[in-house]
Parts: C-alpha cells; sequence; structure tokens
C-alpha cells in the first residue's frame, strides 16, 4: 500500500472521528476535554489533507502550516487529558513560547540552513513529549476503576515514545518527510504507526467519554444535586455498612442528625435562592469542621446526617458542638447582608444489633428535644436509656 493511500485512510478516519467527537461535544458539552479531542483529531485531518497537497504548496508555507497542526494535534491532546481529570489548562503564554520555539526552529532549518531531517527531528521530539505527558496525565487512579485512562494512557506513551526513536529509526537525513519531487520518502511504518496510534486514542477517548458518563449517572444516584452531599438512600447504605464493620470490629458508631433553625423564615426572607445558598454553606462549614472519614448525607429539606465511625458519644457530642459552633461564627454573605445560621443537633451512638432507620429515629427524637430546649444547641438521649448502646470494646 503506497503512502498516499495511508494518507487518504488517515484523512477519513481522522474526519470521521472529528465528527464523532463534534456531536457528542455538541450534545454534551459537559464532557470534559471532549471538545479539544475533536480540535485534535480536526487538526489532524487538515495535516492529512495539507500532506496530499503538498504539490501544491511552497516548501516554507509547507512547514509554518504542517508544524502549527502537528503541534495542535499534539497540545490539544494535553489539554484535553488535563481537562478530563479535573486539572486547569497551562497559562497560554507558556504554550505560546513552546510552539514559537518548535516554529522557529522548523523556520531556521528552512530559511536559513535548509534540512528538512532536523525538522523532522524537532516535530518528533516536541510532539513525542506532549503525548507521554498525555499519558502521564491520565494513568491516575486505580486501574480496575478506570480502564479506559490506562488504555488511552498506553496508547498515548507508546505513540510519543515512538515519535522519540523514530528519527533514530528511519534516519531521515536532510531529506525529511520527502523526496526533491515532493513524494512521501520516509518509510511507510510511520504513517501506519500514527494511523493505529491515533485510532487507538480515539477508541480510549469514547471510552473515558463513556466512563465519565457512568460516574455522573452513579453520583447523581447517590449523591444530593443540590448540596452535593450523600443523598438519603446512599447515606443509610454507607450507615448500615459502617454498623456491620463497627460490630465486627467492636468500635462505636455514632451519628449526628443536623436541622437548620427557622428555616423557613430564611426562605421567606432570602427567597428559594437564598435558602439553597444556606444549605451549601452548611455543609461547606460543617465539612471544614469534621475529618476526612466522616460522612455527610442530606436526608430530606434543611435535616442532614452526619457519620461518625470509631467514635465515642462523649467526642461525638463534641464534634456536634464544633459543628453548631462553626457554623453560628461563619454568617450566610446574602448580597450585603450577614446572616447567621444556627443548628439544632441530634447525637446518637449505636445500639447492639442496631439498624439505620433505628439509630436515625433515636439522633431526630434528641434534634427536636434541642429544638424544644431552645434550639441551636446539642441533645442526645442516650444518656437516658444507657441499656440500648452497644458496648463496644475499649
Amino acid at each position: 500500500m503506497h503512502s498516499p493511500t495511508l494518507i487518504i485512510m488517515a484523512a477519513i478516519l481522522m474526519w470521521i472521528v472529528t465528527s464523532v467527537f463534534a456531536a457528542m461535544w455538541y450534545f454534551n458539552r459537559r464532557l470534559p476535554g471532549l471538545g479539544s479531542w475533536a480540535l485534535a483529531y480536526f487538526a489532524g485531518f487538515v495535516f492529512c489533507i495539507a500532506v496530499l497537497s503538498r504539490n501544491k504548496l511552497t516548501e516554507l508555507g509547507f512547514v509554518i502550516l504542517s508544524q502549527t497542526l502537528l503541534f495542535i494535534v499534539a497540545y490539544m491532546s494535553f489539554a484535553a487529558a488535563r481537562a478530563y481529570v479535573g486539572r486547569s489548562p497551562h497559562p497560554y503564554r507558556y504554550v505560546l513560547v513552546a510552539f514559537a520555539a518548535m516554529l522557529g526552529a522548523s523556520l531556521y532549518f528552512t530559511i536559513w540552513q535548509n534540512n528538512p531531517g532536523a525538522r523532522f527531528t524537532i516535530t518528533s521530539f516536541t510532539t513525542g513529549t506532549l503525548f507521554i505527558l498525555s499519558a502521564r496525565t491520565l494513568a491516575t487512579g486505580a486501574l480496575q476503576s478506570y480502564p479506559a485512562r490506562y488504555l488511552f494512557a498506553l496508547a498515548s506513551a507508546a505513540h510519543g515514545l515512538f515519535l522519540f526513536a523514530r528519527p533514530l529509526l528511519f534516519n531521515p537525513g536532510r531529506t525529511g518527510l520527502f523526496d526533491a519531487s515532493h513524494t512521501l520518502a520516509v518509510s511507510q511504518f510511520v504513517v501506519l504507526e500514527s494511523i493505529v496510534a491515533l485510532i487507538l486514542m480515539a477508541f480510549g477517548a469514547l471510552m473515558l467519554a463513556n466512563e465519565h458518563t457512568a460516574a455522573e449517572l452513579r453520583r447523581l444516584a447517590q449523591r444530593d444535586s443540590l448540596t452535593d452531599v450523600f443523598n438519603r438512600r446512599h447515606f443509610l447504605s454507607l450507615l448500615d455498612k459502617a454498623l456491620s464493620k463497627g460490630r465486627r470490629n467492636a468500635q462505636p458508631v455514632a451519628v449526628l442528625l443536623v436541622d437548620l433553625d427557622h428555616f423557613k423564615v430564611i426562605n421567606d426572607t432570602l427567597g428559594h435562592k437564598g435558602g439553597d445558598d444556606a444549605l451549601r454553606h452548611f455543609v461547606a462549614v460543617a465539612s471544614a469542621t469534621l475529618r476526612n472519614e466522616d460522612l455527610i448525607g442530606r436526608l430530606g429539606g434543611e435535616e442532614f446526617a452526619i457519620l461518625l465511625a470509631g467514635t465515642r458519644l462523649s467526642d461525638a457530642m463534641a464534634t456536634a458542638e464544633r459543628v453548631r459552633a462553626a457554623l453560628a461564627a461563619q454568617p450566610l454573605q446574602a448580597g450585603e447582608r450577614a446572616v447567621t445560621l444556627t443548628a439544632s443537633i441530634g447525637v446518637a451512638l449505636a445500639g447492639r444489633g442496631e439498624q439505620p432507620e433505628s439509630i436515625i429515629d433515636r439522633a431526630d427524637k434528641a434534634m427536636y428535644n434541642a429544638k424544644r430546649n431552645g434550639r441551636d444547641r446539642v441533645e442526645t438521649l442516650d444518656n437516658e436509656a444507657p441499656s440500648t448502646i452497644l458496648a463496644f470494646a475499649a
């Protein structure tokens, strides 16, 4: 198979992948990195067209166009990988410096010292570095949890290493990619490897999009959409697992039931948006107060539950008091107004063989005691019925 035929095949594949990515990005712009991958493959498509039209371009024009397009392909793949894992893009000035260095060196070996082989080497090293950085960026997390990341990273790293090696493997010298008649002179294996690598990365990117969608669906099934803490169903599931683990390891498990005081007044005064802001404000304050292993769930309305694994009653009461005090000390900024929020908190320690709904119910009753006793306070019923509390090991 002749190289022009391979280039035509590559152009068709690039266009198909670009169309698929662009359509997916158009209908779901929340998929991270998809727009950048679409741009990368579109640049690859235009590069293939430029190679096929080499006889119609001046050498200088082809160098500028091809170097720009190849840099876009590699850099946008890197940018897409960073976007996918939630990293911010590099400052544009750094990107422009890297591009200017690559293009400037290529122009030097075109205008002042015509050496296509040197241009080939510069392009290989620059783009190879970017593909390896893409692989390093995505190769995070457990392999079993994120197989698509490692598939893409493997293809990207292999392609990057090949780009590093190809100037040595094919020794383009002063001919570069083309001979004197502008016909592709470099081994067809170079073109074929690029096609295979970019197809594998395209499949990897599609798998990443599917992985992200599946993770979003899991998150929506487990999380409260407003506050991003666990929803009631998933919190009760986590509480059930914590109770089972506590029984096996003879470790105490405590639950705080938190209700924001006078929430109807907050809604009436600040509107529903202000009420939503108040809920998110509580979550932010409580999260900053709790340990990393403590879990928060929204049971409904303005009512939250906090799971404290491995925590005795006295420590749970102290934690509840810290949450209450922190909330009262950090007003909600509603425009130019500072609105002080308070909460009533009930604390319950897991009893012998107790089910999640039962411990939540006892914490809820303790919370209502706090309401009746003046609000903005912490209460527990466990001291009133110590025989119901599981005797955990010291």
